[in-house]
C-alpha cells in the first residue's frame, strides 16, 4: 500500500479556479473572501482530503500550538498526574504538549529547554524549579519566553502549587493531637521548595505548641523510597525514642516504614508515620498510611490554564491549592496521650 502525496493549496486553487492566497484565507477563516467562495473551497478541500501542515502553519503564523512541560521524572506518580491534568487542559485550550524529564539535572534541564524551543513551543510549564539558583528560569526570562511553575514554586514567579506550608502544619497538628512530642522529619532535598515548605510548616506547628524540633531530628534525603529509608535509619539510630516520623512525600515515607521495621518498630503500634501527596498506594499498604493529600490533577489543569493567560498577555499571580489530611492506620493506633 502506497501513501499518497499530501494535497496542496495549489491543487485546491486550481480546482476552484481562484488564486492560492484566496484558498489560504478561506481555509484559515480570514476576512476578505465571500461566504459562497469559502464554502466551495472548503468542500473541494474535503473532497481532495486536504490536511493542514502544522509545521508550515507554525512558520507562517509564528504559533506552533505546542506547550513544553519539564518535570524531574514522569515515573513519579505525582508528576505523572500533574502532567495528565496539564495535557488535558492544554488539549481543551487547543494546544498539544511536549514533555521532557530533567532528572533534576541542571544541564539536562537546559538541554530539554533548548530542544523544545527548537520545536517552537509557545511557553513552558516547569515542574522542577530549584531554590539553589535556577539557570533555566533565568534563561526563559532573558529570552522573554512565557512560563508558569507547577509542583514547585519560587517567590516572585507565576505558579500553581499546593500550599505546602499548610500541608506540613496539617501533619504536625495531627501528630500533636495524638500526643507525640518525640518526632523526626525525613526532609528531602534542600533545593526543592515542596520539601523545604512542608518541613517548615511541620516544625512551625510543633514550635507553636511549645515543642521545638531540633535540627538533629530533621534529616535531608533524596525524594524517593531509598532516600527515605536511609534518612529514617539515621534518625532512629540517633534518636531511638522517636514515636513519629513525617516524610515529605509518600515514597520517602514508605522507605521510612522499612527502616522503622528494621529497628524493631511496628508502624501503627509503637511508631506513627505520615506521608505527603496521598497516592492511591497509601490505602493498600499492609498498614494503610496517613498522608497529606495534594490536588495533583487540578494543579496540572490550573497550571495549563494559567500559562494560557500568560500567553494572552495577562499577569498571573501565584496560586496555592488547598491540601487535606487523609488519616489511616499508620498513625491512629499510636496515640501517646
Amino acid at each position: 500500500m502506497t501513501v499518497s502525496e499530501p494535497v496542496t493549496l495549489a491543487e485546491i486553487a486550481k480546482r476552484a479556479g481562484v488564486h492560492i492566497s484566496t484558498v489560504s484565507r478561506a481555509l484559515a477563516g480570514s476576512s476578505g473572501v465571500g461566504r459562497a467562495t469559502v464554502t466551495r473551497i472548503r468542500a473541494i478541500a474535503d473532497e481532495l482530503g486536504y490536511r493542514p501542515d502544522p509545521a508550515a502553519a507554525a512558520l507562517r503564523t509564528r504559533r506552533s500550538g505546542a506547550l513544553g512541560i519539564i518535570v524531574p521524572r514522569l515515573t513519579d506518580y505525582v508528576l505523572a498526574r500533574i502532567y495528565e491534568g496539564a495535557d488535558e487542559a492544554a488539549h481543551d485550550l487547543g494546544f498539544t504538549t511536549l514533555v521532557g524529564n530533567s532528572n533534576d539535572d541542571p544541564g539536562l534541564r537546559l538541554d530539554r529547554m533548548e530542544k523544545m524551543l527548537a520545536r517552537r513551543v509557545e511557553g513552558f510549564l516547569i515542574g522542577d524549579a530549584r531554590l539553589d539558583g535556577d539557570d533555566l528560569i533565568s534563561a526563559l526570562q532573558r529570552r522573554g519566553v512565557p512560563y508558569v511553575l507547577v509542583n514547585r514554586r519560587l517567590r516572585g514567579h507565576p505558579s500553581v502549587t499546593t500550599d505546602d506550608v499548610h500541608g506540613g502544619r496539617l501533619a504536625g497538628e495531627h501528630l500533636l493531637a495524638l500526643g507525640h512530642r518525640e518526632v523526626g522529619v525525613v526532609a528531602g532535598p534542600t533545593y526543592v521548595s515542596t520539601c523545604v515548605e512542608r518541613t517548615h510548616g511541620f516544625v512551625e506547628r510543633f514550635l507553636s505548641a511549645g515543642v521545638p524540633v531540633p535540627d538533629s531530628r530533621i534529616e535531608p534525603s533524596t525524594p524517593d523510597a531509598e532516600g527515605g529509608h536511609a534518612a529514617a535509619d539515621r534518625l532512629l539510630t540517633r534518636h531511638p525514642g522517636i514515636t513519629a516520623l513525617f516524610a515529605i512525600n509518600d515514597f520517602a515515607a514508605i522507605g521510612a516504614i522499612g527502616a522503622a521495621r528494621e529497628h524493631g518498630r511496628t508502624v501503627g503500634q509503637d511508631i506513627a508515620v505520615v506521608g505527603y501527596n496521598d497516592i492511591p498506594l497509601d490505602a493498600w499498604l499492609p498498614v494503610p498510611m496517613t498522608s497529606v493529600r495534594s490536588p495533583m490533577l487540578e494543579m496540572g489543569r490550573a497550571g495549563a490554564r494559567a500559562l494560557h493567560r500568560v500567553l494572552a498577555g495577562e499577569t498571573v499571580e501565584p496560586v496555592l491549592l488547598e491540601p487535606t489530611l487523609s488519616v489511616r492506620d499508620s498513625t491512629v493506633g499510636v496515640a501517646t496521650v
